[in-house]
């Protein structure tokens, strides 16, 4: 197991309010465990949000008796949803708050996946594949049939979400379960980078570069390129390293 990790301000905003924590080791009952997630709120609301899931959800899946992966994740981030949810609305500075979130936990080949909001995880191999499904206004739109997928990255609404660890009291959790094959990259991201650069550029650059290292940098320098609108934030993952 190998993985690298890399988190950047990008070229528009002044506080990078991603934040992840990838783990090649165990953490309680999981093998490893990998967590990113990308804050929504004022000028440090986001910034806390995310720090505060990503932390917290380290905790409780380090702290839980339970030996199935799903239930660990599912179990830490209602948890934290509704710690979040609480902590925010007690503080003005804090209103409003919530962040993404993508989680993945990895044993032997199979690969379980937890995530809220439109940070995204893909599996790229002999081609590149969308694991999780965006929660947001405009992924909404496409699924219905109203907006054409090519015209959902240029919609006016693309960065509205439907889901946030602490914009609610309850949270709804989508999990996903995939069998990894020996070649297979993961890529875990915030929409800083998905939002600046294709899926076929993503593919080309995963499949040209050389380590886990020169990919994830090659990935933060092709959304800065693109213009660096948000935050970028990327984990890739080597199950069989």
């Amino acid at each position: 197991m190998h993985s690298f990790s890399i988190t950047d301000i990008g070229m528009r905003r002044k506080m990078n309010q991603d934040f992840v924590c990838s783990s090649d080791e165990s953490v309680g009952n999981l093998p490893n465990l990998y967590l990113l997630a990308d804050g929504m709120g004022g000028h440090k609301a986001g910034d806390f949000a995310s720090r505060f899931t990503v932390r917290e959800t380290l905790r409780l899946a380090a702290a839980s008796r339970s030996s199935d992966p799903i239930v660990i994740l599912g179990d830490a981030l209602h948890t934290v949803n509704q710690n979040l949810h609480t902590t925010a609305s007690m503080r003005e500075d804090l209103s409003g708050c919530g962040t993404t979130i993508v989680a993945a936990t990895i044993c032997g080949d199979v690969l379980r996946t937890a995530n809220v909001g439109d940070s995204r995880l893909y599996l790229i191999g002999e081609t590149i594949r969308q694991i999780t499904v965006d929660h947001s206004l405009v992924e909404e739109m496409v699924l219905a049939g109203s907006l054409d997928a090519r015209k959902a990255r240029s919609h006016p609404d693309k960065n509205v979400i439907t889901r946030a660890v602490g914009a609610e009291e309850y949270l709804d959790v989508d999990f996903f379960t995939t069998k990894l094959h020996r070649g297979d990259v993961v890529l875990m991201c915030s929409d800083g980078l998905t939002n600046m650069v294709e899926d076929e550029e993503i593919f080309r650059i995963i499949r040209e570069e050389n380590t886990l290292e020169s990919k994830a940098k090659a990935l933060v320098a092709a959304a800065n390129r693109g213009g660096g609108m948000d935050n970028i934030s990327v984990i890739l993952i080597d199950a069989f390293a």
